[in-house]
C-alpha cells in the first residue's frame, strides 16, 4: 500500500487538510487533524470519476 500524502489543494497554512493514499484498488482519504477517526475508501472507478469531475 502506498503512503499518505497531503492533498495539493490543502495548502500549507495549518488549516483544514486532507490526506490521500492511492493504491491499485482506488484511494483512501482522511482528515489530517482527526486521523484516529479512520478514513473513507473509494474504489478505483469511484476515485477516477471524482477526480475527473473536480478537474472540470
Amino acid at each position: 500500500m502506498s503512503t499518505w500524502h497531503k492533498s495539493s489543494h490543502s495548502g500549507g497554512n495549518g488549516g483544514d487538510c486532507v490526506e490521500v493514499r492511492e493504491h491499485s484498488n482506488g484511494a483512501d482519504v482522511r482528515d489530517t487533524q482527526n486521523r484516529e477517526l479512520g478514513h473513507l475508501g473509494f474504489e478505483a472507478k469511484e476515485w477516477s470519476a471524482l477526480l475527473n469531475t473536480l478537474k472540470k
